[in-house]
């Protein structure tokens, strides 16, 4: 055989899909991943296409995730995940993915790492994201002691309904800066080379985010992605206020470095609620949502809304004087679930943030998605990587 067998698990979370491997099937020496998850997923690839590896072409399905023992006790599993470049060779590891959370937990039981008493209730999986260094409790059913995967969930991007998944992100501060505001701040004004002076909000809560008006960039806010990524313009204004953001946040020391590392943090644009076409064609009413909200995440205008983001971005429509906060519904319950309205259709997230001593704390971070085991079996991968593999 010129190619060496690695146990793994193709599924989907949520908007994404990921490689799914045992920690105990990989080496020892961390150090060897990289190699192998770049093999699996077919990168790097100068067409853009993974056609090699197991990616789909864009970073949604540019994904891999290893699960293992915990290494705290107040976890059930440990996982890492690993978000690939299309064009590039290398790794990243700086953040987490809120949708392939969504299918760690059913992962750990159907392979029974995690045992549970009741095989037709309700499951509880205690998950420890290394990247960010956060815990997340995942709510599912079973059905004959398995993960469930039929229901009436349905969520924007995905065909057809599934089963429930609830994720709540435990105390999401901090997440990469250690702060849940990095700067102090709940609003500041950055002098960004080529945009001028820009207010923007720069939130830490489950993933890093710079949140800027899209009026300011000169946008509406509902143009759809393709037509955001063509205006080279408006790319080169994102790009120059991420990587302001960036160094302000403490995430990288200059916008050289910054420019390097794309992966934190993400810039998000809001406005109000308004009427929009969706990707599917269907017409969105701004009286169905609570704010309308798009990401730039890696350079690219997203299809639909990285979960972590959406998180970040309920957290900062909780806390008042933010930019996101003065884009939303106001509402008379902090507590009500925020509805954003983004390219593909309505996310909701639930974010509990407080005012203690004059600091906002992020007690929590919820929302629903909806998960399914594609295949499993093996990846293959060339035999000039078995001595890693060994």
């Amino acid at each position: 055989m010129q190619q060496r067998r690695i146990p793994a698990v193709f599924m989907r979370g949520g908007t994404a899909n990921a490689v799914v491997f045992h920690q105990k099937d990989l080496p020892a020496d961390r150090r060897l991943w990289d190699d192998i998850f770049l093999a699996a997923i077919g990168s790097p690839d100068p067409y853009g296409r993974q056609l090699d590896g197991m990616g789909g072409g864009f970073t949604a399905v540019s994904k891999v995730c290893v699960i293992g023992p915990p290494t705290r006790p107040d976890a059930d599993i440990d996982y890492t995940f690993a978000q690939i470049p299309v064009k590039e060779q290398r790794v990243e590891y700086a953040a987490n993915c809120g949708n392939m959370s969504a299918a760690m937990g059913p992962f750990a039981v159907d392979e029974g790492l995690v045992q549970m008493q009741d095989a037709n209730g309700e499951a509880l999986v205690r998950i420890h994201n290394t990247n960010t260094k956060k815990i997340i409790h995942a709510r599912f059913p079973l059905v004959n002691g398995c993960a469930a995967v039929e229901g009436a969930l349905e969520i924007p991007g995905i065909a057809g309904t599934g089963a429930p998944v609830r994720l709540d992100f435990v105390t999401p501060g901090g997440a990469a800066t250690g702060k849940l505001l990095p700067t102090g701040n709940v609003r500041d004004t950055l002098d960004v080379p080529g945009v001028g002076k820009i207010a923007v909000s720069m939130i830490d809560a489950a993933n890093p985010c710079v949140f800027v008006r899209a009026r300011d960039v000169g946008l509406s806010g509902t143009e759809p992605p393709a037509e955001v990524e063509a205006n080279a313009a408006v790319m080169q204004k994102f790009a120059a206020i991420r990587c302001a953001a960036s160094v302000a946040m403490g995430i990288t020391r200059d916008v050289h470095e910054a420019a390097t590392r794309l992966t934190n943090p993400s810039i998000g644009y809001v406005s109000l609620p308004q009427d929009c076409a969706l990707s599917s064609g269907v017409a969105l009413r701004g009286e169905e949502i609570d704010i309308t909200g798009r990401m730039i995440a890696r350079g690219q205008a997203h299809r639909d809304m990285p979960l972590t983001r959406a998180l970040c971005m309920a957290v900062a429509a909780r806390i008042v004087g933010t930019v996101v906060h003065e884009m939303s519904r106001a509402t008379d319950n902090p507590d009500t679930e925020l509805r954003i309205g983004m390219p593909a259709g309505v996310i909701t997230a639930a974010a509990e943030v407080r005012l203690k001593d004059g600091a906002w704390v992020a007690e929590r971070g919820s929302f629903m998605r909806t998960q399914r085991r594609l295949f499993e079996g093996s990846v293959l991968v060339r035999n000039s990587l078995a001595a890693l593999i060994a």
